[in-house]
């Protein structure tokens, strides 16, 4: 994708030095867009190999509203776990803010299905749309991540946290607001996951997925993957992969990592990066 290898570029030679809450260091700019057509290929870097698995299993447990590592870890997916506690809990993090936003009242929102049931009832709608940003939930900053879940806060805040959709002639866009971007390891694993979301909100609905959008607000790349951000620069973008969905299950909710074939994957080898926590 020509325009993710454009923004990692931005944010060399245009980025601010700034400092960061994991001490690491950064170079950010602010505010930041692109847009990917889903007719052209599924959005699933090429200049350098990610895991497919972890970006599906990850997707479908939120969806599932999950907020324990442990489904995770049976099946695959590692990313979360410097986050969790001991017993796996992240606190109420993204899965639970999407599927049961808790009211005063004790009555839980699912904003999936609020996003589902209006994409087939009132696709012109311009309040189809969830979120994660519940204030109420933001975790201490003076705190460790653990130390925040263990007292029913947020081990992190969204950074993802604003999904809307579009539908016109029968095809669903989808965009994305993410306020904090880590350009080199977050965003592709980001990108890919909104356009499977796509793909999975369109077949549910009758729809034809058509384009994705991300929105950045801090928009940085940490001084340690200076480095893999300049090899992975060196590589032509190839052909991006098709996406197929192998079964249409009941629900959004029903989706399996064995429901998605990805067709024509041949990307570059993987460049490792440590991650900041």
């Amino acid at each position: 994708m020509k325009a993710y290898l454009d923004l990692l570029e931005d944010v060399i030679n245009n980025g601010v030095v700034k400092a960061d809450r994991t001490g690491t260091g950064t170079k950010a700019v602010f505010a930041r867009q692109f847009r990917h057509n889903l007719a052209d290929g599924f959005p699933l870097l090429t200049t350098k190999k990610l895991h497919f698995k972890s970006i599906a299993n990850e997707l479908i447990w939120m969806l599932n509203g999950d907020t324990n590592i442990k489904w995770l870890n049976e099946n695959g997916v590692s990313i979360w776990d410097e986050w969790a506690t001991e017993d796996g809990d992240l606190g109420p993090v993204y899965g639970k803010q999407w599927t049961a936003w808790p009211t005063k009242d004790g009555r839980t929102i699912n904003q999936i299905d609020y996003m589902v049931e209006t994409l087939k009832n009132n696709p012109n709608s311009r309040r189809i749309l969830f979120h994660g940003w519940n204030v109420e939930y933001l975790p201490d900053e003076r705190k460790s991540p653990q130390e925040n879940a263990r007292i029913g806060l947020q081990a992190l805040p969204p950074c993802h946290l604003l999904y809307q959709a579009f539908v016109h002639d029968s095809r669903l866009s989808m965009q994305l607001y993410i306020r904090s971007s880590d350009v080199f390891l977050g965003l592709p694993y980001n990108t890919a996951a909104l356009a499977l979301l796509t793909h999975m909100l369109a077949q549910q609905c009758d729809l034809i997925p058509h384009e994705i959008i991300i929105t950045t607000g801090d928009t940085h790349a940490y001084s340690n993957h200076m480095e893999q951000i300049q090899e992975q620069l060196t590589r032509t973008p190839r052909s991006l992969p098709q996406l197929k969905l192998l079964r249409r299950p009941a629900s959004i909710y029903d989706y399996r990592f064995e429901d998605f074939e990805l067709v024509g994957y041949e990307p570059y080898p993987n460049i490792k990066a440590p991650v900041s926590v």
